[in-house]
């Protein structure tokens, strides 16, 4: 790189900031907004070689992501769950760290060869060139735990020029206005998608808000629950309680959850999941199919679990799971100012009911016959007989599915873990961690 320092254009800049606003208020997403960031930073004349992002996502399963913009080579993304632990000690001897420990907004530093580097990073950084580096932290709020921080780092050889250092102050301002917009539609977006699943986060978030509303669909349904939780609950301690009740759900529910199913709420120690179809028979056997299919998965993975809780000692966990096919309702219900979106009707109090004659025969999945008829496998059913259930008029055929060829699926019998934390959720961690920071115990911080 040249070794003089061009002069900064203020316009160029101003386009920038302008970009920015624009694509906020379209509701680009975090990685379509800083990407598009720094490649107009870099056209606008600011000779970055390396710029680094992180952003609390306040999501239930990441607390940060991170991304790293190099010249020439795109965007790196990251996002990683929590793992119990302390930092890393390549963290604890970062830039981001001293900032963090010292409550400073920036850190620069000329990154000279023939000095040893104060920061492990700065190794990896002059390999790429890089002669210039600075840090930076900047909250969205008097709220530590959501925030921005990041680096820029140049290869020009001299330096960052008082005028880049001015244009990356004033724009950084203008990022974090962007960026924020971003991040709390991300937050609404993951908050819905978790707690009220894909279909109806989306039709939440697409103002399908108000108390009534919602339509009639058709689909297979699901109920499910963990026998024993009540005596657990009673004889166990809290942690004991939630981790089982945890793993039934891991190696139960999440089957339920793909191919075309939704899990639309946990009720205590059960759940329901529904299978949406059309009104004909063909996707009406399509959502009984991929239903049963999940039973088979389910059935297999709690074999799994069971197999190594007998191995550290621990006793099985049982369950019981119904299948149906039928209308609901499906849509918000509750108070004005407190409502739940969820599926509602007769066929619902159906399959809760065909779930609970579990407890009767030595059976943990029964269907009912319509069940049974769509799911192209009745020559692998056995039938039980007709049941008169409470508040359901007409007596009830039900079935048991051969479960004797039930397979792990791809994932085994647990959801994969992703232990490794990066850089970007560190240094959310030690956001949130701030008060045991400043006592000045790093074995404190989680």
């Amino acid at each position: 790189m040249s070794t003089s320092q061009a002069e900064i254009s203020t316009i160029l800049m101003d386009k920038v900031a302008d970009w920015l606003t624009h694509s906020a208020l379209a509701g680009n997403d975090l990685e379509t907004l800083v990407n598009g960031f720094c490649e107009r930073l870099a056209a606008a004349g600011l000779p970055l070689k390396r710029v680094h992002l992180s952003f609390s996502m306040l999501h239930p399963l990441y607390d940060a992501l991170g991304f790293t913009w190099v010249r020439g080579q795109g965007m790196e993304v990251e996002g990683f769950r929590k793992q119990a632990g302390a930092p890393s000690d390549r963290f604890l001897t970062s830039p981001y760290y001293h900032l963090l420990s010292n409550k400073l907004d920036h850190l620069r530093r000329r990154l000279d060869p023939s000095v040893l580097s104060e920061f492990p990073v700065f190794d990896d950084l002059r390999l790429m060139g890089v002669t210039d580096y600075m840090a930076f932290v900047h909250p969205f709020s008097g709220n530590t735990s959501q925030g921005m921080m990041g680096s820029w780092s140049t290869d020009s050889a001299a330096g960052f020029s008082e005028s880049m250092i001015s244009a990356l102050l004033r724009i950084q301002s203008h990022l974090a206005i962007a960026t924020k917009m971003a991040v709390l539609t991300k937050l609404a977006d993951n908050m819905m998608t978790t707690y009220l699943g894909g279909d109806a986060g989306r039709r939440v978030l697409d103002g399908q808000i108000k108390r009534g509303e919602g339509d009639t669909i058709r689909a297979a349904l699901v109920m499910a629950d963990m026998r024993g939780s009540s005596k657990l609950a009673e004889t166990s301690g809290r942690e004991i309680y939630i981790d089982t009740l945890n793993q039934f759900f891991d190696a139960v529910a999440a089957p339920f959850n793909r191919n075309g199913g939704q899990i639309m709420s946990f009720i205590g120690d059960g759940f329901i999941a529904v299978y949406p179809c059309e009104r004909h028979r063909s996707q009406s056997e399509i959502a009984c199919q991929a239903a049963l299919a999940a039973a088979h998965k389910a059935t297999a993975r709690m074999m799994d679990l069971n197999l190594r809780r007998k191995e550290q000692g621990l006793g099985d966990i049982r369950f019981g799971i119904g299948l149906h096919v039928g209308n609901v309702m499906f849509g918000n219900v509750g108070l004005t100012d407190r409502l739940t979106f969820s599926v509602f009707g007769s066929a619902v109090n159906e399959v809760q009911r065909l779930q609970t004659l579990t407890k009767k025969y030595p059976h943990s999945v029964l269907a009912s016959e319509h069940f049974a008829g769509y799911s192209g496998a009745k020559n692998n059913w056995l039938t039980l007989g007709k049941e008169e259930l409470p508040g359901i008029k007409q007596k009830l055929t039900v079935l048991a599915p051969d479960l004797s060829g039930a397979a792990l699926d791809e994932d085994g019998a647990l959801e994969p873990v992703h232990g490794r934390i990066s850089d970007a959720e560190q240094v959310m961690l030690l956001h949130r961690d701030a008060a045991r920071l400043s006592a000045g115990d790093p074995r404190k911080l989680q």
